[in-house]
């Protein structure tokens, strides 16, 4: 599983000319899920991002997660993220899970935050485009595999 994490001051998605969510303050997450990936690899990753210190405390250190801010996440499923391009020009998107198995994980990830924050998210295999301003910039890459 692999996820960018992105601080935000805002962020939407828009599908056909129709925004369908849009958080204030918070973070856009975009999620690959890989091929093998298990409710280990969610349940991590879900931790993960709930608990991330990655928002200022008053002395303007990043020591406050989502959770201590009371912000909200925008959740979008992100096939690419599992490509490889170790070679030639042509991303390679054989490690990307099928979309079936990767939209219940995806689902089931989003569950799991739901549980603690506020989440919307975009479409599952829908053309999207997203519009965000990132705060700082902050943006974070996070993977785990477990064998």
């Amino acid at each position: 599983m692999r996820v960018v994490v992105q601080r935000v001051k805002n962020a939407e998605v828009e599908i056909k000319g129709e925004i369908i969510a849009n958080i204030e303050r918070g973070l856009l997450v975009f999620v690959g899920i890989e091929k093998g990936d298990k409710e280990k690899e969610i349940l991590f990753m879900a931790e993960k991002i709930l608990n991330l210190r990655i928002f200022p405390d008053k002395n303007n250190k990043m020591n406050l997660s989502i959770k201590d801010i009371n912000g909200e996440i925008l959740s979008i499923s992100q096939f690419t993220l599992a490509s490889h391009i170790k070679k030639g020009r042509r991303p390679d998107f054989n490690n990307a899970e099928e979309p079936l198995k990767a939209e219940i994980l995806y689902d089931r990830f989003n569950d799991i935050l739901s549980d603690e924050i506020k989440v919307k998210k975009g479409i599952f295999g829908s053309m999207m485009n997203i519009h965000s301003i990132n705060e700082g910039p902050v943006t974070f890459i996070i993977e785990k595999k477990f064998d």
